[in-house]
């Protein structure tokens, strides 16, 4: 009686769920699922058409105007790439609005419903859209480009991407910085203008300064032809006090932005060798144990 009570409720079960079945309008079903379909084929279709043609369009319009303009090629080529982001970031969001209408999502009520939702997105949010406020005024005002040598904050380094949310600086030891563009208060750009460089060279105050000057004359004499990084100089400053109490011979120069070190290297270089062929003592350092 048990397994033949078992039975009929299955079977009644099964009934339910062929008249469920049967009622289904499976022409109807089956059309709205090849409409969906090919709406949302077309839909991707047309997005990668849009995206593909203005990002070219973009590109195209930048490299004509970089061929025009006398702004640094490195500014232009932030500027394209912040524009083309700014087109990529808005022909998705048609997309997906468009998708999720062809689905049958309400987009328009979600939207105007979001209320208590929207607000605490908007604070969320915050960060965000300051980020990309500052990284656009960052480009527009031409702060820094790409391949600039910075100094942002207590980082110190090389412009290796621009962003509308962050910007990435390269220190010298290959650390990759990715720097919040909110962030960023104070910007100290060592790439748009020539740059000082200063060489001391340790000096006693009892040597003859005449023959140390002759000597550095000879060594920029020589030098300075084929280092066409100088801009301006060398300029033979003459003696100075160092923090340490004891004496230096300055010399400055002026040198293209990113050429200091290794012009400061060279000449530093030639200058200790040409002093110690004079017979000039160069001083070193005491090393002070305490009592």
């Amino acid at each position: 009686m048990l397994i033949l009570a078992k039975t009929k409720n299955l079977e009644q079960q099964t009934n339910i769920l062929l008249r469920y079945l049967n009622n289904i309008d499976w022409d109807g079903v089956f059309n709205r699922l090849v409409t969906v379909v090919g709406e949302l084929i077309l839909f991707t279709i047309l997005f990668l058409i849009i995206r593909s043609v203005g990002k070219r369009l973009i590109h195209r319009g930048f490299t004509t105007y970089k061929a025009r303009t006398q702004l640094a090629g490195t500014r232009v080529d932030t500027m394209r790439t912040l524009m083309s982001n700014i087109y990529s970031y808005t022909v998705i969001f048609f997309y997906f609005y468009a998708v999720l209408s062809v689905l049958g999502v309400p987009v328009g009520t979600l939207i105007a419903g979001a209320g208590v939702v929207g607000i605490a997105l908007g604070l969320g949010a915050q960060g965000f859209v300051s980020d990309v406020v500052t990284g656009i005024f960052i480009i527009l005002e031409g702060q820094f480009d790409v391949g600039d040598a910075v100094k942002l904050g207590t980082i110190t380094g090389t412009i290796t991407s621009v962003g509308l949310r962050t910007t990435i600086v390269k220190s010298a030891d290959g650390t990759m910085n990715f720097i919040p563009n909110r962030n960023i208060t104070i910007v100290s750009n060592m790439s748009r203008s020539e740059m000082q460089v200063l060489i001391s060279l340790p000096m006693s105050p009892d040597e003859d300064l005449s023959v140390v000057r002759s000597v550095l004359k000879n060594v920029n004499t020589t030098l300075k032809p084929e280092t066409p990084a100088i801009v301006d100089g060398p300029e033979l400053l003459g003696m100075s006090a160092a923090d340490d109490g004891t004496f230096v011979y300055q010399v400055m120069m002026h040198v293209a932005n990113g050429e200091q070190l290794p012009v400061q290297r060279k000449f530093l270089a030639a200058y200790l060798k040409a002093l110690a062929a004079a017979g000039i003592d160069i001083p070193t350092p005491k090393l002070n144990l305490g009592n």
